[in-house]
């Protein structure tokens, strides 16, 4: 081997050089391309916000120029906004109740051993593991057949219990997670101080599982919210913001709806990023 071989890098080439930088970069490109694969749809909601439409607002209309007529008169369109705060409703009232049930169930499943615990855990995932075709015709059958008899009708009171049954689940797993994670000495710190149970569970246990119960609210809200499958079966003539969107798909999706529902999502990145700072400012430096 010569002298000048030796002292001669090794270069690779053109075709290696690209490989690498795509092996380097791999993670990235892909979740690039996810990211906008899923907000290919809220930005067609976005523009469409602004259209100028006559009749239908399934195509951007070439004549009119954008408008912000709809974002100023959100509520233009007959029943968007009843439709909104029926579902606002429905969601509080679902939040409410799973979040209260979900949280008590979720410390005893954790905290206690009773006959029955492992069986109990695994009926938690049954809802969430059941397809919501299969959910809604099954409250469907016992709302009509099983319910009638005492009055309840298929309306708002339904689409509530069908909502707190199915959110229940991941207010569970949510909160278990949360108080599994929780260091147990904590506890018997306070208890060596003499604290008493009561003393102990609001100021030590509470206020380390309160993160986890808030999540668990937010979930649970924005699934009520979102829901279609389920409420369409149990609904009755009572008309959510989800059924309402695709009820008036045939006709178009009137532009305030596209104004709500990005909105929406506007102030559900702003919880999530308000939490995240949070967060990051209780943890110790």
């Amino acid at each position: 081997m010569s002298a000048a071989t030796q002292g001669t890098a090794y270069r690779p080439s053109t075709g290696r050089r690209i490989q690498a930088w795509f092996a380097n970069r791999f993670a990235l490109i892909v979740a690039v391309f996810v990211l906008l694969y899923l907000f290919v749809p809220v930005a067609y909601t976005f523009v469409f916000s602004f259209n100028n439409y006559r009749k239908s607002n399934i195509t951007w209309n070439p004549e009119g120029s954008p408008t912000l007529k709809h974002w100023q008169n959100p509520c233009g369109a007959p029943g968007v906004c009843d439709s909104l705060v029926k579902s606002l409703e429905i969601g509080a009232i679902a939040t409410l109740a799973a979040t209260v049930l979900g949280t008590l169930l979720a410390f005893a499943l954790v905290r206690y051993k009773f006959v029955g615990r492992g069986t109990g855990n695994l009926l938690t995932f049954i809802p969430m593991a059941t397809p919501e075709i299969v959910l809604g015709a099954s409250l469907l059958t016992i709302f009509v057949q099983g319910f009638s008899n005492v009055g309840l009708r298929l309306g708002f009171w339904t689409i509530v219990i069908a909502h707190i049954m199915f959110c229940i689940s991941f207010v569970v797993v949510t909160v278990k997670a949360r108080l599994q994670s929780l260091d147990p000495r904590l506890e018997e710190a306070a208890q060596d101080l003499y604290a008493g149970p009561g003393s102990t569970f609001w100021k030590v246990t509470f206020p380390l599982v309160l993160p986890g119960i808030v999540g668990a609210a937010m979930l649970a809200f924005s699934l009520s919210f979102d829901d279609f499958i389920i409420t369409n079966f149990v609904s009755g003539s009572e008309t959510t913001f989800p059924k309402f969107v695709y009820v008036s798909y045939l006709r178009g999706i009137p532009a305030q709806a596209n104004v709500i529902g990005f909105s929406m999502f506007v102030i559900a990145v702003l919880l999530v990023v308000l939490g995240q700072v949070i967060g990051n400012a209780r943890k110790p430096k």
